[in-house]
């Protein structure tokens, strides 16, 4: 009995460090996001050639809690909301690897705007209240995560219709730009990369939470309306 007892302390203390391992890779992610915004608002090139450099250690993190995950289930064997737990660390790792590569993305489209000799500079207002919205989510979904949190997790959901919104005024104001001046048409374009990968961020975070949802509920809600979201999580 007592060995059983040892063996359960010691299962749910290797959880919990791989929950702990998710929230340092989001903290991580959240830190690459701001710097590649900072970069672009700033033009800071040293800026961003860091936050592509760093790129490779989200990638080894979740390398690193995937392995772990996989050393877990072949030795625990885990059931039932363990095992739901650890398939939700392993979906969520693979997309806050994602949004590391939209941070890189950023810093690298930052990177052409501010290397070239242009008159233009990047309009960046629009894009700072976007990333703002997906920064929200993203911080939001790992909240969820650490505290299974259904409620956040419907709001999150919610919010990527914000963030899905913002992006189609950004696209139509530089569709604008470029039909009124040509010469903004190399950087409108730089932009609408950016736009979309923050887009691109808000629906990874999205993921996370309806990953929350699943391991709590047990029910996968991924291509589900956002109507029957808040229903499974009222219910």
């Amino acid at each position: 009995m007592m060995n059983n007892e040892h063996t359960s302390k010691q299962f749910e203390a290797e959880l919990e460090a791989v929950r702990a391992r998710v929230l340092q890779m989001g903290g991580l992610v959240e830190e690459q996001i701001k710097l590649a915004l900072d970069a672009l608002i700033s033009g800071d090139l040293e800026l961003c050639t860091k936050v592509e450099n760093n790129d490779h250690l989200v990638n080894a993190q979740e390398v690193g809690i995937d392995e772990d995950c996989s050393t877990i289930i072949a030795r625990r064997q885990p059931a039932a909301g363990d095992l739901r737990m650890l398939m939700t660390v392993v979906k969520t790792i693979t997309d806050l690897e994602r949004i590391g590569d939209e941070a890189a993305k950023i810093a690298r489209m930052a990177k052409l705007i501010y290397s070239t000799d242009r008159l233009q500079q990047p309009r960046t207002v629009e894009i700072r209240r976007m990333s703002g919205i997906a920064l929200e989510m993203l911080r939001k979904s790992l909240d969820a995560f650490a505290r299974l949190d259904l409620a956040t997790s419907a709001e999150v959901v919610r919010r990527d219709q914000h963030v899905d919104e913002e992006f189609r005024g950004v696209l139509r104001q530089l569709i604008t730009f470029m039909m009124e001046d040509p010469r903004t048409i190399s950087v409108s374009i730089e932009i609408l990369f950016i736009a979309k990968a923050i887009e691109r961020i808000g629906d990874h975070a999205k993921n996370i939470s309806e990953y929350v949802i699943y391991m709590v509920k047990g029910k996968d809600v991924r291509h589900v309306t956002l109507e029957e979201i808040e229903r499974e999580v009222m219910g």
